[in-house]
């Protein structure tokens, strides 16, 4: 075994000191000391190498336990901040985003259906005008991308819905930003951000389904994306569950994103809308072609039957997935992201149900469902989280 390098020791415990400082807050150095196990010494020269680096600034005084009353640290949350896109939707979308993953300013670029070299040209057009909108250094770039990445090189081997084919995004945004360059697939980022700034706390290994025009799981575990051998973990999307059902994307029949896709279930709902005069979709659309999933969600809502059996059956797949995931890797934190989260509880109902039915009852018991309170950013956020677990060491 290979003895650890004086070098790789500090580097260990900047990291260490860094992320816990970053999830403490207001924390002084004593108290570092105590929660690290680290010599006051050794945390007192860290801490001043971080406040040279602008990470992490003095807040003011603690509360005194009778002697001096000790200085408090906290990240200096603007002192860099964080390019990030999520290439997942009908638009590009993109945020400069502080150290805390609050978004300082927005910038979206429709991509009209542009795929090949006209969608890399909007990548860099995104990339390009939310590098002027930055008002503090760069840390790096985060991207989330539809399709089969390999995360470790930064290649996009498979994106259908872009025509990139093994296409080098990582070295082709590194090469015209000298900047770091991370990416993931879009559900795995939609991953680490649920982990990293959602609501939960204390859970060390979680699984988010990310439902949007695909279906696909992210999966964390020991606070680290599982990505899997080939990079492929959590596609979902295409697993086969519905005997003679439609051609997908991908080539098979009957794959759950042709159930649980938001694509799928908008194809449908305009089937029902040209059928049945009487569907409550008249009531807020005058052509199928306006329906989107927001006028499906108030449908449902407002008791349509036939939206509330799609949702439904959608609901029911989903939760003979998730027992499945739940059946092999035992983790028994599950949240639901993207499009159907307006549904809740409803949709988590059928869910449940089907959990319950599928796997043994002592794991389905103890496996907590909910969905994402991030909303529409939760990959852009991811994005920053790749930033700051690979650049910072914060998990």
């Amino acid at each position: 075994m290979l003895k650890a390098t004086r070098q790789g020791t500090k580097d260990h415990n900047s990291r260490l000191i860094l992320n816990t400082i970053y999830h403490q807050g207001d924390i002084s150095r004593a108290d570092i000391a105590r929660k690290t196990g680290l010599t006051r010494p050794t945390v007192s020269s860290i801490v001043a190498e971080l406040i040279e680096d602008r990470l992490v600034i003095e807040t003011g005084l603690g509360p005194s336990a009778g002697g001096k009353p000790p200085t408090l640290l906290n990240i200096s949350e603007n002192a860099f901040q964080c390019i990030c896109a999520d290439l997942g939707n009908q638009e590009f979308r993109g945020a400069v985003v502080n150290l805390r993953g609050e978004i300082i300013q927005r910038f979206n670029i429709p991509i009209d259906d542009q795929n090949g070299e006209l969608a890399l040209e909007c990548v860099y057009t995104l990339v390009d005008n939310l590098l002027s909108l930055a008002d503090s250094p760069i840390l790096g770039i985060g991207i989330g991308t539809p399709g089969l990445m390999d995360a470790q090189r930064g290649v996009v081997r498979n994106a259908v819905n872009l025509d990139w084919s093994n296409l080098p995004l990582g070295k082709l945004l590194e090469d015209r930003y000298d900047l770091p360059v991370y990416i993931a697939n879009d559900c795995q980022a939609a991953a680490l951000g649920e982990f990293t700034f959602g609501e939960s706390e204390n859970s060390k290994n979680m699984i988010v389904i990310k439902i949007g025009r695909g279906i696909g799981a992210g999966i964390v575990i020991n606070g680290q994306l599982y990505y899997g051998d080939n990079f492929g973990a959590g596609e979902i999307g295409h697993v086969v569950v519905a005997d003679n059902g439609e051609r997908c994307r991908c080539g098979n029949y009957g794959c759950l994103e042709t159930i649980v896709s938001s694509r799928a279930i908008i194809q449908n709902a305009q089937v029902l809308f040209t059928q049945d005069p009487s569907s409550q979709l008249h009531q807020y659309v005058s052509s199928p072609d306006q329906i989107n999933i927001e006028v499906v969600n108030k449908a449902y809502l407002s008791g349509d039957k036939a939206i509330q059996l799609l949702i439904d059956e959608a609901g029911d797949y989903l939760g003979k997935a998730i027992s499945n995931l739940v059946s092999t890797l035992n983790i028994q934190h599950i949240v639901i992201a993207g499009d159907f989260t307006h549904l809740s509880p409803a949709f988590e109902k059928d869910v449940r149900q089907e959990l319950n039915k599928g796997t043994l009852p002592a794991l389905a018991n103890e496996t907590h469902i909910e969905t994402s309170r991030l909303g529409a950013d939760i990959v852009i956020l991811g994005a920053a989280a790749l930033l700051l677990q690979n650049e910072l060491g914060i998990t």
